[in-house]
């Protein structure tokens, strides 16, 4: 799976383009339509409103917030980015009265337009409800475990029974506690509680799961959060790893969701081009058309005398 990442890279770039993504080492977002003040006008512009949910997808889209914060006048950056929308409305306006929307190049330029939002809602959608975090903690776990063939990592381990018990301790240990020190104390693995919870060197893919993940998701000398498996609750400390460690969730979950995102996209495009009618044409073919078409119609000169005569 780590070299489909690779090896899909290109072909990830295309589809941003073609679906209106951004680059492939981004991660997706989802512009909500949900905020606390959807419907109500920021501004009107010559009559014509814009909404602050309007500016909140603008904020959203230039990375300035995360899809549903609200942004309202508090945030520093709003009144510029409302000034920015009432510039493009004006000129949209002026655009109208002018007629420029009825060339006929302008609506072709405009039906494009729409067509590449129209492919962006839906790829938003299928971001919500497809690529959630069940799914990427899954290809995490895959990943994670790829990642670690070859692994060997010193750790240690306390083990008590409930969650509420296993945040007391990770309390402590971000206060400054030892870990040796708080396995002595709380550990209920008999097998490593006296040397305080150190497992010794150990190949993560040959634990049990959520061992591996969570190994592979805690940076050497760092504590993992509390996680619960079949004989309790757990947090583990990683001392030492003899091979490079492996990348964390945060830093994985970008490439994630743009490779469930482009799996997703693939999926529903390869399904619409096996229902649909698809006719490519060359371009010189129509050039023929036209041109056999000029030389069927009367020649207007000819026309004219014929009519005189």
């Amino acid at each position: 799976m780590l070299l489909k990442f690779r090896s899909l890279r290109p072909a990830l770039a295309g589809a941003a383009i073609l679906a209106g993504l951004s680059a492939c080492d981004t991660e997706p977002t989802v512009p909500t339509t949900s905020s606390t003040f959807d419907g109500a006008p920021a501004a009107l512009v010559n009559g014509e409103p814009l909404y602050f949910s309007d500016v909140e997808l603008e904020a959203v889209a230039q990375g300035l917030i995360e899809p549903g914060t609200d942004f309202t006048t508090s945030h520093p950056e709003f009144h510029q980015i409302l000034e920015q929308l009432i510039d493009q409305r004006l000129l949209a306006q002026e655009a109208v009265a002018r007629g420029l929307d009825q060339d006929p190049a302008a609506l072709r330029r405009l039906e494009s337009g729409r067509e590449r939002l129209l492919g962006n809602i839906l790829v938003e959608s299928l971001v919500a409800s497809e690529v959630t975090d069940e799914a990427i903690d899954l290809m995490y776990e895959e990943q994670v475990k790829l990642q670690q063939l070859d692994d060997e990592v010193r750790v240690r381990f306390i083990l008590v029974e409930t969650n509420e018990a296993a945040n007391q301790i990770l309390a402590e240990l971000n206060d400054g506690r030892d870990f040796a020190e708080a396995a002595l104390e709380y550990s209920q693995d008999t097998n490593t509680r006296l040397d305080g919870g150190d497992l010794g060197w150990v190949s993560p893919n040959e634990l049990n799961d959520p061992f591996p993940a969570m190994i592979g998701d805690t940076e050497t000398g760092s504590v993992s959060g509390a996680f619960e498996y079949s004989r309790g609750w757990g947090i583990l400390k990683v001392d030492e790893r003899r091979t490079k460690p492996p990348k964390t969730k945060a830093e994985m979950r970008p490439e994630i969701i743009t490779f469930l995102t482009f799996t997703q996209i693939s999926d529903i495009l390869r399904e619409l081009r096996n229902k649909a009618d698809i006719q490519q044409r060359d371009p010189n073919e129509y050039l023929q058309e036209r041109e056999a078409a000029e030389s069927s119609q009367p020649d207007d000169t000819v026309a004219s005398e014929t009519q005189e005569e």
